[in-house]
């Protein structure tokens, strides 16, 4: 894990962060959060938009903050 990278349960993630997903179905995917939800039971879902365009949902459990955006400091 590079310096810069945090897991999700340290810093939650939001808009526009950029995130490698490290555990669960998208493994080693990353991109950019576009949409955090919260579940029905309490789970915290957000959608990751690849660099190719592809969205897929994931668990913020599983997802490591690599770079928070710029307007967050």
């Amino acid at each position: 894990m590079n310096e810069n990278a945090r897991p999700a349960g340290d810093a939650q993630p939001g808009n526009g962060d950029r995130c490698r997903v490290a555990a669960g179905t998208h493994k080693g995917k990353s991109g950019t959060v576009e949409d955090l939800n919260t579940s029905k039971t309490g789970a915290l879902t957000l959608t990751v938009r690849q660099e190719d365009g592809t969205r897929f949902k994931t668990l913020a459990r599983n997802v490591v903050v690599e770079r928070r955006h710029p307007s967050d400091g």
